[in-house]
């Protein structure tokens, strides 16, 4: 106790100098211009976030006026707001016609690392905001020259990669205990310790909130009791549903991670009290920024798509073995430390917004980018990381759930496109069930299938399929209705990869909020050997945006599913509101056929059987990669799954090939052929959608 309270007194002591430090640093000048400015800057942003963490522990931050509480968030968020950011030293661009090409590049890396600070401020880790504070004094006094010199670039380099090395272990501890610690009830207490009619409760979570997060919370508080407890458990029985599908004992499990948009609070206060009713203990944590920051979890609305994509290879900084290595070792002893309650954490439950503003990033060449080697080390410790989670949160016993709802930034017409959201979330799944079935049949009769563009659609495709030895008890097909992605509507497969050939391509699809036009992605034996896009006048900087972001720097993925969309309500629904563009993956795979490049859906549980409902047993769970994990789990998982979808309007034909040579028509012209699912064509002639 004496050494802890000695601790406590010496942390104290740190935090009164560093603060009385930042308070001098505005009239100190002793650093040159342009210097001079970013420190001062910088300085009066961390004071800001001391400010808030004050206000959080005294109580004040809980009864301040909104517009008070707007106010400390402006000064927490206003260098990264798009009306700011093109002045801003977290801007590459801006950080390097300032500061210079050598120092420019570094102090914006300090920048961005050091907003970690606000998350640390609000959930009351002090010790972590006193070492972000003190980080950026060891770097400004570096500057504090008698002749006004600057330090080397390999100085200021080194105290931020040594900074980032030496606390992977408290950062991985950190990360670890919010995302399996059900103790940790921070987020929990805002949902159950406020009026959620009173917006005030947004800002107490020390996240971005918008005018958008605003509009949503008061229109959830709005609705009637009724549906908030009709969304939550639609929600929650998709969670059970999906260990009941996959054959996997939920009673085994004790915690359920809830991840959340801010302004749904009505729903999750109602979805924890059913997880409950499960035997399950909700953990919820935030997104948080700088080193080992998450960008899971509880989230509010981005305050500036640009500068997360400026930011995104900042790794590029500190990325080496060595570093690889130090990674490795800390997370391990944050697995170990929370061993216990890993082995009994059930996996996420996921809401996810959509109908925000379409993003298309500016590339730019003064952000940090991965070197080749460091792609490699990106792409192996990603691996190596998925590989020790499965160690210790084993895939053969976890499951998940994800749903989605539109945000008021998506129009005039929010009110209504909500409402027919929750009804597309709600479909009749026997209905489904029932017409997937006869899709599922008649797929069960081929050897491949063939898909063909129609229009200015070039994808020509063949996709092999796994041969069944006992069709009364197998299938290859998996009859998805609503339990881990929610709506209902698509059957799917893991292809063969040794003879899937063809073109894929897309006239115009978002893939993790990003926009592609023309993609077109070549496979030969089921891998992607080639790839393009239109959105950039030159075709390099094209491949390179579909390699990092869509292959994730791998040289190859392979077709890690293919799959076919029945929901043409959803389809219809996008077409009436004119959203297509905005509609999140998770509906638009529902929407058409869709191929995703990566893991397969069942990676890290492909030995656990998986029925259909009619009991036959889906046995294309493994393919030619995947089936490596047997001899080294790195060659077969990737760690991505994305999934692209072509729109039924680009669909030429959908033919099941028979080894026979007979061809069996399922979608001709974008419209379902197969008899017994005709019903899925409804939609499309209640709208009044001609062919």
């Amino acid at each position: 106790m004496k050494k802890e309270s000695e601790e406590r007194g010496i942390q104290r002591e740190r935090m009164d100098l560093a603060l009385r430090r930042l308070d001098e640093i505005p009239r100190e000048r002793l650093v040159r211009a342009p210097f001079r400015v970013y420190f001062e800057k910088t300085a009066e942003f961390l004071q800001a976030v001391h400010g808030a963490a004050m206000a959080k522990s005294s109580g004040m931050l809980r009864r301040m006026t909104a517009e008070a509480l707007r106010g400390v968030q402006r000064q927490l968020y206003n260098d990264i707001l798009p009306e700011w950011y093109e002045e801003s030293y977290l801007n590459p661009d801006y950080a390097v016609t300032v500061l210079g090409a050598q120092h420019g590049p570094l102090l914006c890396f300090l920048a961005a690392q050091l907003r970690g600070a606000i998350s640390a401020a609000y959930r009351g880790y002090e010790e972590e905001l006193l070492i972000y504070t003190e980080l950026f004094l060891q770097v400004y006094h570096c500057y504090v020259t008698e002749d006004g010199s600057l330090p080397s670039t390999e100085e200021i380099r080194d105290i931020l990669y040594w900074f980032i090395s030496d606390y992977s272990d408290d950062f991985a501890a950190r990360r670890t205990m919010e995302q399996l610690d059900p103790e940790q009830t921070y987020f929990q207490d805002i949902i159950s310790g406020w009026d959620l009619s009173d917006t005030r409760y947004l800002y107490q979570y020390g996240l971005y909130v918008s005018s958008g997060d605003v509009e949503l919370a008061e229109y959830m508080a709005s609705l009637p009791e009724e549906l908030i407890r009709k969304m939550a458990r639609t929600f929650t029985e998709g969670y059970r549903t999906g260990f009941q599908v996959t054959g996997k004992d939920i009673s085994i499990k004790k915690t359920v991670n809830i991840r959340y948009p801010l302004g749904f609070e009505r729903v999750i206060k109602e979805a924890v009290k059913l997880f409950a009713d499960m035997g399950l203990k909700a953990v919820i944590y935030g997104q948080s920024e700088g080193v080992m920051g998450n960008s899971l979890g509880v989230g509010g609305s981005r305050p500036n798509p640009q500068y997360t994509y400026d930011h995104k290879d900042d790794m590029a900084l500190y990325l080496d073995k060595r570093y690889v290595e130090r990674r490795l070792g800390a997370q391990k002893a944050a697995y170990e430390a929370y061993k216990e309650q890993a082995a009994v954490h059930g996996g996420p439950a996921v809401m996810e917004t959509f109908g925000e503003t379409p993003f298309h990033p500016q590339v730019k060449d003064t952000a940090w980018k991965l070197s080749k080697k460091q792609q490699k080390l990106s792409v192996e410790l990603q691996a190596r990381l998925s590989d020790m989670t499965n160690e210790y949160i084993p895939g053969e016993e976890r499951s998940f759930t994800i749903i989605a709802f539109p945000v008021p930034d998506i129009g005039e017409r929010f009110p209504e496109i909500f409402q027919e959201t929750v009804r597309i979330n709600t479909l009749d799944y026997m209905l489904y069930r029932n017409i997937q079935q006869t899709i599922i049949d008649t797929l069960d009769k081929g050897v491949a299938v063939h898909i063909e563009g129609a229009g200015n659609n070039r994808t020509d495709l063949t996709v092999m399929l796994r041969p069944l030895e006992h069709p009364d008890k197998e299938t290859i097909f998996e009859n998805c209705v609503a339990d881990v992605n929610i709506p209902v509507g698509e059957v799917f497969t893991s292809p063969v990869l040794e003879g899937t050939n063809g073109v894929l391509h897309v006239s115009r699809v978002y893939l993790n909020e990003l926009l592609y036009e023309d993609l077109e992605i070549t496979f030969q034996n089921g891998m992607t050997t080639a790839y393009t896009c239109s959105n950039f006048p030159d075709a390099k900087t094209g491949a390179d945006y579909i390699r990092e972001n869509v292959l994730r720097y791998h040289e190859q993925l392979p077709m890690g599913e293919f799959a076919i969309g029945t929901n043409t309500a959803a389809y219809v629904m996008a077409r009436k509101f004119h959203i297509e563009d905005k509609l999140p993956i998770l509906i638009a795979e529902k929407m058409g056929p869709h191929f995703a490049v990566g893991d397969t859906c069942y990676s890290w549980s492909e030995d656990n059987a998986v029925f259909n409902p009619d009991g036959r047993e889906i046995i294309a769970r493994d393919n030619e990669v995947s089936i490596l994990r047997k001899e080294d789990p790195s060659k077969a998982y990737f760690g991505c799954h994305t999934d692209i979808t072509i729109p039924y309007e680009e669909i030429g034909h959908i033919e099941v090939v028979c080894a026979d040579g007979r061809r069996i028509t399922l979608l001709k012209d974008g419209r379902f052929v197969l008899p017994g699912t005709e019903k899925l064509n409804e939609p499309f002639e209640e709208a009044g959608l001609c062919q």
